[in-house]
């Protein structure tokens, strides 16, 4: 893969975090950035006063800077910048902000010297990986804290991953024999200038999500199992008269997890007409959180292969002003599909509760000895208080927006609180989807001899090999953590 020139998808971009050097700068990705460079040059040795090359920032882009004094203002960008504050971002969020802003910067419109973007990339190869706080950004000028901490470490400042320890900048050029580089003209600026972290939370979000949507139907299955629902709803003539891929897909894959289930045959002769919407709707409520999902995708992706910083530089004579930093083009579809993880989570629960009631066959509380025992009635206040949770987490933060910069930046995106609340769900996700599985292995105990599906019976026994059928109470709680380890570890078949 070559940075600047490829159109990377988010897949790329994950795979160059797990190896960095499997993507490279080219000779014609190098002449685009020294030719980007040299025009910055030339603006700075003419009168000409451009926005970013010869004067302050923000609302100070009336103030004209001397050539003498371009190499102090750049410094001082950065660390007037780096205010972030709370926890550190996890070390990964941090690597694919800096394969993304060495992507952008490559395309050879921010001016931005061939020795800082070849630093970025060895950083990335020595695993020496910036520490950068995940509160500070408001998404307007892009994400100012979190890249000004971002490239703390390219002046030979602020902390370091190195593994999974942090260490101090200075300390690990040392090691390294890595001298701290001085930022020529607009280089702070284009490093600063961007929208990496938003698109960051967007990617490994869309990493997590793309699985979750997965097991969320394999998991949707593997309730009916147990709960020994109608598999007509997804029937795919059904689909083809209200045609959104998303419900298709679903539809289509529930299908297929539930081939050849004996628990499926035993419904044909039973007097129930039909499932309540959780187990019925499934291909309509899982597949408008996959049209979510394809959305922020589409948007993310076309982020990725952008170039967010200000200002443009066309040419020496000519460079752009404008507001490719803006994060609402992010924020928006991020929101979006924070609500969509959401709902995966909503109908889960309510497919949790189902299988408490004791119907159809099944015991009340999933045990046969309730009184004695609680059996599973607790692990479904846990869901619901993640449901809950997640609720409130769905306010977008791009429906809020508070002036900064003395006016200047008067509308900001606020999408780097949306994809930070969008991981959140997420997180959650799997706890709820957690809940459920352990349900559903539970309800499938009281289905035997009866088998079910090929594809449900090999995730039955992945969950299985960690957790046990429930006879009396235990501490179950153990239970649904190990569950959550396989989903995180993704040992559930899915497709």
């Amino acid at each position: 893969m070559i940075y600047g020139v490829d159109v990377l998808s988010f897949h790329d971009v994950l795979e160059i975090c797990k190896t960095p050097n499997k993507a490279k700068l080219n000779k014609a990705a190098k002449e685009q950035i020294l030719k980007s460079q040299k025009n910055v040059k030339e603006i700075v040795e003419s009168d000409r006063t451009v926005y970013g090359i010869n004067t302050g920032f923000g609302p100070l882009c009336d103030v004209k800077i001397s050539e003498e004094e371009t190499a102090q203002l750049q410094y001082n960008l950065i660390i007037s910048h780096a205010v972030g504050v709370g926890k550190p971002i996890d070390k990964e969020f941090s690597k694919i902000m800096m394969i993304a802003k060495v992507h952008a910067l490559s395309k050879g419109f921010s001016g931005v010297s061939l020795e800082v973007i070849e630093r970025m990339i060895l950083m990335l190869e020595k695993d020496i990986i910036p520490v950068v706080p995940e509160q500070g950004s408001v998404g307007a000028s892009g994400d100012l804290a979190p890249l000004a901490h971002l490239v703390l470490p390219l002046l030979g400042l602020g902390k370091v991953w190195v593994g999974d320890e942090i260490f101090e900048t200075a300390e690990i050029l040392e090691k390294n024999d890595l001298k701290a580089l001085t930022l020529g003209p607009k280089e702070g600026l284009g490093l600063i200038n961007g929208t990496q972290f938003i698109l960051s939370h967007a990617i490994k979000g869309l990493e997590k999500f793309e699985y979750l949507l997965d097991l969320a139907d394999m998991t949707a299955a593997m309730s009916l199992e147990a709960y020994r629902g109608s598999e007509s709803p997804f029937k795919k003539e059904l689909h083809e008269i209200r045609p959104f891929e998303g419900s298709k897909k679903v539809a289509a894959r529930m299908l297929k997890f539930l081939k050849g289930s004996e628990n499926m045959k035993a419904h044909e002769y039973c007097d129930r007409v039909q499932d309540p919407y959780s187990m019925r709707c499934v291909p309509q409520v899982h597949g408008a959180s996959r049209n979510a999902f394809e959305h922020l995708k589409m948007m993310a992706e076309t982020e990725l292969n952008s170039v967010t910083d200000n200002p443009i530089v066309l040419s020496a004579e000519e460079s752009i002003s404008g507001g490719n930093f803006h994060g609402q083009l992010m924020a928006l579809p991020l929101d979006y599909a924070t609500l969509a993880a959401a709902e995966l989570g909503n109908i889960s629960d309510r497919r949790s509760y189902l299988l408490l009631e004791g119907k159809y066959g099944l015991p009340r509380l999933l045990t046969e000895s309730s009184g004695l025992n609680s059996g599973f009635m607790i692990p479904q206040y846990t869901s619901a208080a993640l449901v809950t949770e997640n609720k409130t987490l769905c306010f977008p933060a791009s429906a809020d927006s508070i002036p900064t910069s003395l006016g200047q930046e008067d509308h900001v995106s606020m999408g780097s609180i949306s994809g930070r609340k969008f991981n959140q769900v997420l997180g959650n996700l799997v706890n709820i989807l957690a809940v459920e599985l352990m349900f559903a292995a539970q309800g499938l105990e009281f289905r035997r001899p009866a088998k079910c599906s090929k594809i449900i019976e090999e995730n039955y026994a992945v969950l299985r090999s960690k957790v046990a059928k429930l006879e009396d109470d235990r501490l179950i709680g153990e239970d649904m953590l190990a569950i959550a380890e396989l989903i995180n570890e993704r040992k559930f078949v899915v497709n």
